[in-house]
């Protein structure tokens, strides 16, 4: 059995106290977004994952530092890791939502979107296997919409947990049809086996849709819960 823990938060605000604890390239990051509420979200995801991370590992969350090379380029600006440490963590925000997914020993994908943007046909003919435009097909416009989220955010967490992100074409994979549990059906990738290959939907709140995958042939157990930062906790 895994366990995967999901915590979600609203943003922080943008005090002092939040950016003390990013590293200088964090910081970098952090200034580079141009609007605020693009800032407050990577300053949340940093501030949830270091304080929950540094409970985790019996640390202040000022002393954790994540690893976000690039396997691209090297740069500062991928996923975050943690290096000598079999723990693994996925951030993802959409709107006023902010999620952070965590597993011992597994690789795992988070993805959170806005439900807002109608499903129409070109964002189904770019997401959308042959098999699941069939499946989507007769449905109501309502239940297209939220089926297409349900889809998009799988096949987004699938792609951020092999590390491989958009260069695994989103029609290449093809997961379970509306009303069943959401799973892995085929990929024409080789880095995903359905065997070994562990989704679950979850449940980030009205107006939004969200799901995780884990990188494990074992069964999973999914842990969800809300979070916001106490002074106490940052630990300088």
């Amino acid at each position: 059995m895994i366990t995967c823990a999901v915590w979600w938060a609203v943003p922080v605000d943008d005090a002092a106290e939040h950016r003390g604890l990013l590293t200088d390239v964090e910081r970098e990051r952090y200034g580079a977004y141009r609007k605020s509420d693009d800032r407050r979200r990577f300053l949340t995801g940093r501030v949830m994952a270091k304080t929950l991370v540094g409970e985790r590992l019996g640390v202040p969350a000022a002393d954790v530092v994540f690893d976000a090379a690039c396997e691209d380029c090297d740069k500062q600006h991928g996923p975050p890791r943690l290096p000598g440490s079999t723990l693994r963590l996925s951030i993802s925000h959409a709107g006023d939502r902010v999620g952070l997914a965590l597993t011992d020993g597994a690789e795992l994908g988070l993805d959170v979107e806005a439900t807002t943007r109608h499903a129409d046909d070109g964002l189904l003919d770019y997401a959308l296997s042959d098999t699941e435009r069939a499946a989507v097909a007769d449905l109501a416009d309502s239940d297209r919409t939220r089926s297409f989220f349900r889809y998009w955010t799988g096949k987004e967490a699938l792609m951020k947990a092999t590390g491989k992100g958009l260069r695994i074409p989103l029609t290449s994979l093809t997961l379970s049809a509306p009303g069943e549990p959401i799973r892995l059906v085929s990929a024409a990738a080789s880095t995903l086996d359905p065997a070994t290959t562990r989704l679950a939907a979850l449940q980030p709140g009205s107006g939004y849709d969200a799901s995780v995958a884990v990188l494990t042939g074992d069964e999973l157990e999914i842990t969800e819960r809300w979070w916001s930062p106490a002074p106490a906790a940052l630990g300088h």
